[in-house]
């Protein structure tokens, strides 16, 4: 039985590698890539417009495709399709869940902590403070890091999310419900929050010293394993993007602005909070773990995940300990 057991073993692991050299052999002829703009992902919003992967990888014939797809759980199920290998900005809440459900997605680089882009606000009139909250209504999109500020929020007061009556409802609606008088508070994030601000509501808090959120850039498990070299190339790409951004800030900006649509001085609010990066750092693994501790407390995950192994080389600033 043990002999039949290492055969089968054998033929297995023989069978993998044949699998993994033949699909590592064929030749890169395209990258998929996401394109996300919001809240203010300036480094990606420059490396579109400047071309700058285009142009790494024209020599090799290698052809960049974006493509539109904004949420952190599209992507996951994008990447799982086999049509999407990599996640120009996505939330970590999105890695966490997609390799709890068995679809391997990793770290390949950060691209900000924008904490004071995310916040509660009350309505025109309604709550001003986390302790108003008590007993009222509050919209906003859930098991994300809005959500999970508004837990943050509670607990710092001695409250829990059991103690608000909680809708689960998209960013755009969230802030229209707002605005009307709909609803007495909502989870919203970037121009939205801005705009709520503008029409009479109030931040009541934001994400700062609550909650650490980390936007990254996350790579299919596949593509990773397949194509190391491209996903090293494109990492370097990220990290020129973001010091060009770093360095040439105001017409990054103006950039950004232009590219969403959005006043140019709603656009430097937005640069003032990015927090931009190319790498994380042990303060963000533990984020991270946070985050998963979240998602399994409120059962929107099963299981834990191994945060350091999601970890790509080059997407770490120091060894996470």
């Amino acid at each position: 039985m043990l002999r039949s057991l290492v055969r089968s073993v054998a033929a297995v692991a023989m069978a993998a590698l044949w699998a993994g050299s033949s699909f590592a052999a064929e030749p890169l002829k395209e990258i998929n890539i996401s394109y996300v703009e919001s809240p203010f992902n300036l480094q990606t919003i420059v490396m579109r417009k400047q071309e700058l992967l285009e142009k790494e990888f024209a020599a090799d014939g290698v052809k960049i495709n974006w493509h539109n797809i904004t949420s952190g759980a599209q992507q996951t199920q994008a990447m799982a399709a086999g049509s999407l290998d990599i996640g120009g900005v996505m939330n970590t809440t999105s890695v966490l869940l997609a390799n709890a459900g068995g679809n391997p997605v990793l770290i390949a680089a950060g691209v900000s902590r924008p904490a004071e882009t995310f916040a509660i606000l009350g309505k025109a009139g309604g709550p001003k403070t986390i302790e108003e909250l008590k007993g009222k209504q509050v919209v906003g999109p859930r098991g994300t890091v809005l959500h999970q500020l508004l837990a943050a929020a509670l607990a710092s007061k001695g409250m829990s999310l059991s103690d608000v009556e909680f809708i689960g409802m998209d960013l755009p609606k969230s802030q229209a419900a707002l605005v009307a008088g709909q609803t007495d508070a909502a989870l919203l994030a970037a121009s939205l929050k801005i705009k709520a601000e503008a029409a009479g509501a109030t931040v009541i808090a934001t994400a700062d010293g609550l909650v650490n959120p980390v936007l990254v850039m996350g790579v299919s498990k596949a593509f990773a394993d397949a194509h190391p070299d491209a996903v090293a190339r494109v990492q370097r790409v990220n990290k020129e993007a973001t010091a060009w951004v770093l360095a040439h800030l105001d017409e990054a900006t103006e950039i950004g602005a232009k590219e969403q649509g959005i006043p140019l001085e709603d656009g430097k609010k937005l640069a003032a909070w990015g927090n931009f990066t190319d790498t994380l750092t042990d303060k963000d693994i533990a984020s991270i773990k946070d985050d998963m501790k979240f998602l399994i407390d409120n059962d929107m995950m099963k299981g834990t995940v191994d945060v350091e192994s999601l970890m790509l080389p080059g997407a770490l600033a120091v060894t996470a300990k």
